[in-house]
């Protein structure tokens, strides 16, 4: 069958605007965010509603044709762009964005999986509640790519990844079957739990097209530090520090060095004059939904102990809100900063917090044995242990040719380091298309058995997002 056949077969399923086919308008959904690969689609469908999505992978499963899910198409990994045989259609949720219900008594929110992280953030505080999932692509990324990632991001100390947010969900199989388990529970021991199955699947089991989502109260009160580290400061203590002393209030916890920091400052407009100490950063914030909390005080109680150990040379506590969000800043414009110079070949790494000084370590002396003139920038929410270790492209150099010389080399290092550590090559990134040969490398054999087990009873034929993370049992290795 031809693909205009496939087309018009899909219009009909669709409203006016639910099916694009205009080249010019589709290669902006084809590459990937970080433009390292470019696949090819005939179609990009835009669902309006669960129906629709049903519908469409019914046609699809009929005619063999593959399916790309794709939220807000920001993954570093290849994971929302389609391979470059095109035979895949991507179903965009761009369309499905709707809020559905907030219940501020039951502390959550019931949202269509195209939603903008952003946009559900607003919803929840304008009920006097907090979504606490925060990332830097929250004014663009979907629910359902968050889910489909396990994203974290910056509160993960206090409140966890993706799923530990996750109440109910809804999804589309491969086969056109509606999961529909919108409940708000904590509490429902009634067999598997399926929804954890599409969390961090990003999109080979299915199609998320709803979510319920846990509040928390919103915080009305903030403390916000920028510390000076010493030389070798200890970043697991000076965490467990806190936390305990804290009552753990501690929200975030974000580790800068000083060259993430000048690339930062040199991509703002109006930097603030905040410095690294000689062991780095730390953005360290306290926040609290009571009227009745001194977080000023207890803040800086617990930094005059950390300075008293030794492992701090200094700290600043914003005065205003202006102060904490010029710090805030300076941690959301590092990527931009990188972008800037000629961008990084990122590695996501995640280690036991009582790893995260050795990792450093280690990887620092490999990066130096590799190439002493290698340029780095080391930043991330070390309060879960996840940092990401970027090298620098030099200027001048070609970022797609110097990208594939350091993965195929130093980058493999640097990742044996991680799992000789008992740490993983992708803390929140995901696996997608680039990562598959890591999970294949580095994935306990077991483990990705059971994967391919639950892929296999999902999605048998592989048509949903066919190529990434992992194959159905019976096709190919054992990715």
């Amino acid at each position: 069958m031809s693909q205009s056949v496939h087309v018009h077969a899909f219009c009909d399923l669709l409203d006016g605007g639910g099916v694009v086919d205009d080249p010019e308008q589709i290669a902006t959904y084809t590459t990937d965010q970080r433009q390292l690969f470019t696949g090819s689609t005939f179609a990009v469908l835009k669902p309006a509603t669960t129906k629709q999505v049903a519908d469409i992978v019914r046609v699809a499963a009929r005619q063999s044709i593959g399916i790309v899910p794709q939220g807000g198409n920001t993954s570093y990994c290849g994971g929302a762009t389609p391979d470059a045989s095109g035979r895949q259609i991507i179903v965009s949720l761009e369309r499905m964005d709707r809020i559905r219900e907030v219940d501020p008594v039951s502390m959550s929110i019931s949202v269509d999986a195209g939603a903008i992280l952003k946009n559900v953030q607003d919803a929840a505080a304008t009920a006097g509640l907090l979504l606490p999932l925060s990332l830097g692509a929250e004014g663009s990324c979907r629910i359902g790519g968050n889910i489909g990632t396990n994203a974290g991001g910056l509160s993960v100390v206090r409140y966890g990844m993706t799923r530990d947010l996750l109440l109910g969900i809804e999804a589309v199989l491969s086969d056109g079957t509606v999961v529909s388990d919108m409940r708000k529970l904590r509490k429902n021991n009634t067999g598997y739990d399926i929804k954890q199955c599409f969390v961090g699947s990003e999109g080979t089991l299915g199609i998320v097209t709803g979510a319920v989502l846990r509040l928390a109260p919103l915080p009305i009160r903030r403390a916000t530090a920028w510390l000076k580290l010493a030389m070798d400061a200890p970043l697991a203590e000076l965490l467990a520090l806190v936390r305990r002393e804290s009552a753990d209030l501690l929200t975030t916890f974000e580790f800068m060095t000083a060259r993430s920091i000048a690339l930062a400052s040199e991509a703002m407009t109006n930097p603030p004059s905040v410095r690294a100490g000689a062991g780095g950063t730390v953005l360290a914030e306290f926040a609290s939904s009571s009227r009745h909390l001194d977080l000023d005080g207890l803040m800086e109680a617990v930094l005059a102990e950390a300075i008293e150990s030794g492992w701090i040379e200094d700290a600043f506590l914003a005065q205003s809100g202006s102060q904490r969000t010029a710090m805030w800043e300076v941690r959301e414009t590092i990527p931009e900063g990188e972008k800037r110079r000629n961008g990084s070949v990122k590695h996501d790494i995640s280690v036991p917090l009582s790893s995260i000084q050795r990792f450093l370590d280690l990887a620092g002396s490999q990066v130096r044995s590799y190439d002493a003139d290698l340029e780095l920038s080391v930043y991330g929410h070390v309060g879960d242990g996840n940092l990401h270790y970027n090298v620098l492209v030099p200027p001048g150099v070609d970022r797609i040719a110097f990208t594939k010389r350091i993965e195929s080399g130093l980058s493999l290092q640097l990742y044996d380091t991680a799992a000789a550590l008992d740490g993983t090559f992708s803390a929140e990134h995901g696996v997608g298309r680039f990562k598959k040969h890591l999970l294949e490398r580095y994935g306990d054999v077991g483990r990705i058995a059971a994967m391919r087990r639950i892929k296999t009873a999902f999605d048998p034929a592989d048509i949903m997002n066919a190529g990434a993370m992992v194959r159905p049992l019976g096709k190919g290795s054992a990715s």
